[in-house]
């Protein structure tokens, strides 16, 4: 066993903390990743050159660095029935992101004439965060809500999740399904409003890495059977590692076991979200991708007449959002309770606040709808009033 410094970027400052941990195994690497400067909002990735060069005894203050830095990113469900009273912080992010169900009407001019295109991550946006992944269920009412608003505007669900995993929680054919950050997309069941081909997979660009996932999935499992409420998650393309139910004092103590494994996959990466560790092919290649990725396979590649609405909680969404950012295209919706650095333009609190703001864009276009048949009916009537009177 031998003494490493790992480098981790604090969720709060985004400045680099040094720790000192014990590793079995060769020294050679911890977390085996590419360099990376960690974008504000944007997951954690740990630097395999610039973290393993360091040469910093961080001691246990270093330590508690880390575990500040991980429950800053993974916020703990906020269940009291009545809000705290807002901080300056809170009021001020506010202004910057406001509320998605204030600002509607706004939203709905700024749509105006063009076709929506809609993205929704799944856990924290669709589904409540939950102690089980497992048991991460779709609520009918919200089932319902998404397959009204598929019927209006094409609608993609864009998850870390196994595809199929994602798949088997909606139940909705109609939908383009992106699983495993975006690395296993797949068009709707064929003769779709919004597919008219077969329906079938259209981009896996980490298939080669199956066999280690596989490999690397069951060499967690080995090591993390000992740590009470670790839980291993294979998303096929990407391996997730759940420490929601783990003590707090065995987070570092996780992160080594994981990091032990990892030492002799250095093709893999490792990144931070709410409350987990996830590995994946270190390709270039998330969910900002994946959105212009189908985009493409709509048909809106350069089209100026779309306008992408992506929601979705965690670090890995900013990808998304960054990328409608850069377009000035659409925007991106956080759902979030407490501030948080992002790219999205306006903010939700949680999944109930986002099944209101999905049946609000329903009724408008609902409305919308209505309003042009009318007009169409009336133009008909005047049409048939003046061929009649000649």
């Amino acid at each position: 066993m031998t003494n490493q410094n790992v480098m981790v970027a604090d969720a709060k400052s985004g400045i680099n903390v040094a720790i000192r941990v014990a590793v079995t195994g060769s020294s050679s690497s911890l977390f085996p990743t590419p360099a990376q400067k960690p974008l504000a909002g944007a997951y954690i990735t740990i630097s395999k050159k610039k973290l393993l060069l360091q040469d910093i005894n961080a001691g246990s203050r270093s330590i508690n660095a880390w575990v500040d830095s991980m429950r800053a990113s993974s916020p703990t469900n906020l269940k009291s029935s009545s809000p705290p009273p807002l901080s300056g912080d809170q009021i001020s992010w506010n202004i910057y992101h406001p509320s998605a169900l204030n600002m509607l009407d706004e939203i709905a001019k700024a749509a105006k004439g063009k076709q929506i295109v809609m993205f929704l991550d799944y856990d924290g946006t669709l589904s409540p965060i939950v102690d089980d992944p497992e048991k991460a269920f779709l609520s009918d009412s919200m089932r319902t809500t998404v397959r009204k608003l598929a019927k209006y505007f094409p609608t993609a669900i864009v998850s870390g999740r196994c595809r199929d995993k994602v798949y088997s929680f909606v139940r909705l054919s109609e939908l383009y399904y992106a699983g495993s950050h975006g690395m296993d997309i797949k068009a709707p069941s064929k003769g779709s409003k919004y597919n008219k081909e077969d329906g079938g997979v259209l981009f896996q660009p980490a298939t080669e890495y199956l066999p280690m996932i596989d490999e690397v999935y069951k060499a967690l499992l080995e090591v993390t059977k000992g740590t009470s409420g670790a839980k291993v998650e294979n998303n096929k393309f990407c391996l997730s590692v759940h420490f929601r139910c783990v003590d707090e004092k065995k987070w570092s103590e996780l992160a080594q076991q994981v990091g032990s494994v990892l030492e002799g996959y250095p093709a893999l990466r490792l990144t931070q979200g709410r409350k987990v560790l996830e590995i994946r092919p270190n390709i270039k290649w998330d969910k900002g991708k994946a959105l212009e990725f189908l985009l493409q396979s709509m048909g809106y590649t350069n089209c100026a007449n779309v306008f992408p609405i992506y929601i979705g909680d965690d670090r890995t969404d900013e990808d998304a959002f960054k990328v409608l950012r850069e377009k000035d295209q659409g925007l991106g919706i956080l759902v979030s309770k407490i501030p948080k650095d992002t790219n999205a333009s306006y903010s939700l609190q949680e999944p109930s606040e986002v099944m209101t703001f999905l049946r609000g864009l329903i009724d408008w276009k609902q409305f919308v709808i209505k309003r042009e048949m009318k007009m169409k009916s009336r133009l008909q009537k005047i049409i048939s009033q003046i061929r009649g009177s000649n």
